[in-house]
C-alpha cells in the first residue's frame, strides 16, 4: 500500500512539473499542496477493530462452573465485544485510542466507570531514534500469552493465568531494541488502576520485560510486574512466554507464571504466599482455512489466594481446551470443548452437588477488520 502511495505521489509531482511549462508557478503551488497533504494523512492514520458473539453450554446446566474471564453465561447467546482502534503516527510521535463495548471490555476495565469504562488503551509514543520508544498513558499488559481481543487468540475462552494476572497498566515506559534483544522498563499505577481513589494508598508498580529472538521462528519473553496495591497488599509476578514455529502447519506456545503475594492483616503485611500456573498451546493448521489449538493448563492455588479460596487446604486444577478455527477472510468461527479437573470439589453438577470436574461447549463468531 505504501509503495502505491509513493508511486502515485511521484507521478503527481512529475505531471505538475510538466504542466508548469504552460502554467504559472502560483497556480501549481495552489493545486499541489492540498493533494500532497492528503496523501500524507492517508499514510498516518489506521483504523482496525473487531466484533464477536458466542454461545456457551455447561453440561452441568449452571454458569457457576465458569471461573475464568469473559464467558460467564449458560445456555444463551451472548455478546462479546465491539472494538475499534485508532492509531495515528508521524516519524517520531504516535497516539493510540482503543475503545471497546461489551462484556469483555467492561470486565477488562472493571476498576473504571463513566467515560473511562470503554477505554481499553489510550497512550502516546515518542521515538527520538529507531532503537528507543517512550510510551505514556494506559496500555494492555505485557504479562502473559493471551490477549484481550478475541481475534488475537486461537482459544476463545481464557486461561486461569490470564484471568488472575494483570490486565492493564497506566504510567510511563521505555523500550529499547538492540539487534535480536529488546528491553522494556516502566513505572505505573497499581495493576488495573487508571486512577487511584484519593482515600487509598497510591504506590507505584515496577514493570520490566526482556525478549530475544534466537532464531527466525523462536521468541522468548521474560516479564515482571510488582508493587503495592491500594489495599496495601504487595505482589510480585514473574512470567515467561515462549513461541516456536515448527513448520508452516504446526507451532507451539508456552506460558509459565508465578505470583507471590503479601497480604495486609490490619497492622502489617503477612508472610509471602504464592499461586502459579503453566500452560502449553499446540497449534495445527493443515489448510489455510482450518486450524486446531489444544491448550493444557495447570493452575496451583495451595495458599487459597484465587480459585481455591473456599477450600480448606487450597488446591490445584488442570483445564484442557480444544478449539477449532474455521476461517473465511476476516471471519472466524470457533467451536470449543473444555474439560476441567480439580483436586477439590469446587464445581457443581446438574443436581447442585459439589464435584471435582465439569465440561462445557462454546461456539464463537469473530469478525475483524
Amino acid at each position: 500500500m505504501l509503495q502505491k502511495i509513493f508511486v502515485a505521489c511521484v507521478a503527481l509531482i512529475c505531471s505538475l512539473h510538466t504542466f508548469s511549462q504552460t502554467a504559472s508557478v502560483e497556480n501549481i503551488v495552489t493545486d499541489a499542496e492540498p493533494k500532497e497533504e492528503e496523501a500524507k494523512e492517508e499514510k498516518k492514520l489506521s483504523i482496525t477493530g473487531s466484533a464477536d458473539a458466542y454461545y456457551r453450554y455447561d453440561f452441568a446446566k449452571t454458569k457457576a462452573n465458569n471461573l475464568t474471564s469473559f464467558t460467564n453465561s449458560q445456555n444463551t447467546f451472548a455478546l462479546g465485544m465491539a472494538s475499534v482502534k485508532f492509531e495515528h503516527k508521524s516519524d517520531k510521535i504516535g497516539a493510540v485510542l482503543d475503545l471497546g463495548f461489551g462484556t469483555r471490555a467492561s470486565e477488562f476495565t472493571y476498576n473504571d466507570a463513566g467515560l473511562l469504562a470503554p477505554v481499553k488503551q489510550l497512550y502516546l509514543t515518542f521515538s527520538p531514534a529507531d532503537w528507543i520508544t517512550f510510551t505514556a498513558g494506559s496500555w494492555a499488559t505485557h504479562v502473559g500469552y493471551e490477549l484481550l481481543d478475541p481475534q488475537l487468540n486461537r482459544n476463545y475462552s481464557m486461561s486461569y493465568m490470564f484471568t488472575n494476572g494483570p490486565f492493564s497498566h497506566t504510567g510511563v515506559k521505555a523500550a529499547v531494541t538492540r539487534g535480536k534483544h529488546n528491553f522494556m522498563v516502566g513505572v505505573a499505577n497499581a495493576t488495573d488502576y487508571r486512577t487511584v481513589p484519593e482515600d487509598m494508598i497510591n504506590k507505584k508498580f515496577l514493570l520490566a520485560q526482556y525478549s530475544v529472538a534466537p532464531g527466525d521462528n523462536v521468541g522468548i519473553y521474560v516479564n515482571y510486574a510488582g508493587g503495592q496495591f491500594p489495599d496495601t497488599s504487595k505482589a510480585n509476578q514473574f512470567d515467561v512466554v515462549v513461541t516456536a514455529k515448527v513448520s508452516d502447519k504446526f507451532s507451539i506456545g508456552y506460558n509459565g507464571t508465578v505470583s507471590s503475594v503479601s497480604l495486609w492483616d490490619g497492622t502489617k503485611n503477612t508472610d509471602r504466599q504464592s499461586w502459579w500456573g503453566s500452560a502449553l498451546y499446540l497449534n495445527a493448521d493443515p489448510v489455510s482455512w482450518f486450524g486446531l489449538t489444544l491448550r493444557g493448563e495447570y493452575f496451583s492455588d495451595k495458599n487459597q489466594l484465587k480459585v481455591f479460596s473456599s477450600a480448606i487446604d487450597g488446591g490445584s486444577l488442570f483445564a484442557t481446551t480444544l478449539s477449532a478455527n474455521f476461517k473465511s477472510g476476516s471471519f472466524t468461527l470457533i467451536p470449543e470443548f473444555r474439560v476441567e479437573n480439580a483436586s477439590e470439589s469446587i464445581f457443581i453438577d446438574k443436581n447442585g452437588a459439589a464435584k471435582k470436574s465439569y465440561g462445557s461447549f462454546l461456539l464463537a463468531a469473530i469478525y475483524s477488520f
